[in-house]
């Protein structure tokens, strides 16, 4: 097995992380970096900090140079970061000493190697964004269709009150439309230029370091802090958690799928199930199971996050080499969620007729909370929940339907009490609500 399933090519099928897998290597951390080197240039050009014909040839030779991760991984092992040899390297491929000197001026690694990292999210979350909205469509189509089919919720495990598909759908919708709301404030609050030098304190920047921090941050489509924030993670805590909700979420989306998929329930069907290499019978879930190992991988890496983000003065090696490890598969197992949930959104489809028949069968105890109410309104409450417990245990004692009981005890109780259309409270309401949502995203 690969050090990474999302690095594997045995396993890109069952982990797909799609475009967003691209962001995450070296030569695109690289490539991020050199764009960063040269939007520094560019500015501190304009400002006169470094000669402009200097910065021309800066910023254009980085959109040029590529630079080989192999060529500077010793210097990489020697130094603990990249940007060293990555600066000597690319000063050599300018073949420009006149304007090479000039690469990198005043700032630190971290300037660099964080603002490059924000230039990547950014790009994820973009990516992120298009791949919720294709799975909200699906969803809020299928809500619309089926507000009003209804099926048996469940809680516990166990069959609950009756509900609609269309409910359920809009539940995993909703959710990630609150996602998409919250994207504007996690854009404004976190994905941030950085441009602190050596301590955070930018003396190596000159007394035009803030103008040159808003600067860079205009040339690069990124939002001005307003003050150095290169040992408050924050902005990195913000991202990672608004990718671990959407993963959560999906999750559980998956774990139901599961649930609703088996030979037992057998509610609902998937575009495409896994065989087994020995039992024929077997169809297995394996997109929704791969969702919900998505979530279990994402609990642990959330944790380890926690102690990368907490740096001992004003930077801390092992903090921040933490980081390095656990970001990226944080982004990647949020992009692979989406693929799934994109796959399994546009596949899967309701068994009306096996969610019609769950609700007649068991005895037709799903009813019992409505059976309970009703009788509420000859008696007290308690002594209603009574009796419709005994009514309960008296139709798995004997096998009768409790309807047949219930009227037998009760001979006018409502006509439509036991028909499930008239049970489903306020799930077709919410899952319209949902579909008009999504509509105006």
């Amino acid at each position: 097995m690969a050090a990474s399933v999302f690095d594997s090519p045995l396993y890109a099928h069952l982990f797909p992380t799609g475009e967003a897998g691209r962001l995450f290597s070296d030569t695109a951390a690289i490539r991020a970096m050199l764009l960063v080197e040269g939007a520094l240039a560019r500015a501190q050009g304009a400002q006169g900090i470094i000669p402009e014909l200097s910065a021309k040839a800066i910023q254009r030779a980085t959109m040029e140079i590529q630079i080989d991760p192999g060529a500077i991984a010793r210097t990489t092992g020697e130094n603990g970061v990249s940007v060293p040899g990555l600066v000597a390297a690319f000063r050599a491929e300018m073949n420009a000493p006149e304007h090479a000197q000039f690469v990198h001026w005043g700032a630190t690694s971290q300037d660099i190697i964080d603002t490059g990292l924000m230039l990547r999210l950014r790009q994820l979350l973009l990516l992120a964004e298009d791949d919720i909205h294709s799975v909200v469509t699906v969803l809020a189509t299928q809500a619309k269709t089926h507000a009003r089919t209804p099926m048996a919720a469940r809680t516990w495990g166990q069959q609950a009150t009756p509900t609609t598909w269309g409910a359920v759908l809009a539940d995993w919708g909703h959710g990630l439309c609150d996602l998409l709301d919250a994207l504007h404030g996690l854009r404004s609050s976190s994905l941030l230029v950085s441009l602190s030098g050596a301590a955070g304190t930018a003396s190596a920047l000159g007394p035009e370091a803030a103008a040159t921090r808003a600067a860079l941050a205009e040339g690069l489509g990124l939002h001005d802090p307003g003050r150095s924030w290169h040992v408050d993670r924050g902005p990195i805590l913000r991202i990672a958690d608004w990718l671990a909700q959407l993963v959560s979420l999906l999750a559980r989306m998956g774990a139901t799928l599961v649930a609703l998929t088996g030979s037992e329930v057998g509610e609902v069907r998937l575009g495409v199930l896994g065989t087994s290499s020995t039992m024929p019978q077997k169809q297995n879930p394996v997109a929704p199971s791969a969702l919900q190992a998505l979530g279990h991988q994402m609990t642990g890496l959330r944790a380890a996050l926690g102690p990368a983000t907490q740096h001992l003065h004003q930077r801390d090696g092992a903090a921040w080499f933490a980081e390095w490890m656990v970001l990226p598969q944080i982004a990647l197992s949020a992009a692979c969620a989406l693929q799934h949930a994109k796959a399994l959104s546009q596949g899967m489809t309701p068994d009306t007729d096996r969610m019609a028949r769950t609700l007649e069968g068991g005895l037709g105890l799903i009813h019992a909370e409505a059976l309970s109410f009703a009788l509420s309104a000859r008696t007290h409450r308690p002594e209603a929940q009574a009796q419709t417990k005994a009514l309960c245990a008296a139709a798995q004692q004997s096998g009768t339907p409790l309807e047949t009981l219930a009227r037998a005890a009760y001979p006018d109780l409502p006509e439509d009490l036991f028909d499930p259309a008239t049970s489903l409270g306020l799930a077709p309401q919410e899952a319209l609500a949902f579909v008009a949502r999504a509509r105006t995203l």
